[in-house]
């Protein structure tokens, strides 16, 4: 698998064709979120999925933990990817795959306060039934699990990494400063960033967008060559 870039809670038609021309592969749409609100409506979202095309991917961000209603919501996007970012239960989890073995499912493992256990545990439980894990922040003043600007303890990470049978994406408080050190230090399958490439207003930016990417390539370039 090639080293995964992701950019997510995509805003409109303009940022997404903006991502695809930077080469950005996999554009991650939040939505039915808990706690953060949505970057865009889920019509928007369908309109803007429509010129997403190979080798470019969409992803669904979700918290949703229900397999009927996640089938459900991946037809009505036309999305063959989605990122549980909340919990679920395993029979849950098994039935989604089951009965929709097509669906790429990456799940989250969300650090917190004491939790690498938890995590550790999940690794072992729910590999059989997912295809990629993604690593990420807890805020506790928010409560937002995704989208917190947060950096959490890369070396929980890395032993995630380490111990699981499936790729690992990180995310959590990445930006074109820290990305490269992040990525050397873990080694994973791929990044994620959300607002550690948007400007003032919010928007994801060009120049801090380009310079991410080319952080990320340079990064993952120096790891095969020490391979």
């Amino acid at each position: 698998m090639n080293k995964i870039i992701q950019v997510a809670g995509i805003i409109d038609l303009e940022e997404a064709k903006m991502l695809m021309a930077l080469g950005v592969e996999y554009l991650g749409f939040p939505l039915r979120l808990p706690v953060n609100k949505e970057d865009l409506t889920e019509e928007e979202a369908i309109n803007v999925i429509k010129i997403i095309h190979p080798p470019h991917k969409a992803v669904l961000i979700t918290y949703l933990n229900k397999a009927d209603e996640t089938i459900n919501f991946c037809n009505k996007l036309n999305v063959k990817i989605v990122q549980l970012h909340g919990s679920i239960e395993l029979d849950e989890l098994k039935k989604l795959k089951n009965l929709r073995p097509d669906l790429q499912i990456i799940k989250s493992l969300v650090v917190k306060e004491n939790n690498q256990s938890y995590l550790e545990n999940d690794l072992k439980t729910l590999s059989p039934w997912v295809d990629l894990f993604i690593t990420d922040t807890f805020d506790p003043v928010t409560g937002a699990s995704g989208a917190t600007g947060k950096v959490h303890d890369w070396n929980i990470s890395k032993q995630l990494i380490n111990l699981s049978p499936k790729p690992v994406i990180i995310a959590g408080g990445l930006n074109p400063n820290n990305v490269r050190e992040a990525i050397l230090f873990t080694n994973p399958a791929g990044v994620d960033v959300h607002t550690g490439i948007e400007n003032k207003s919010g928007r994801k930016d060009f120049e801090l967008t380009k310079q991410f990417i080319l952080e990320c390539r340079t990064a993952f370039s120096q790891l095969q060559a020490n391979n």
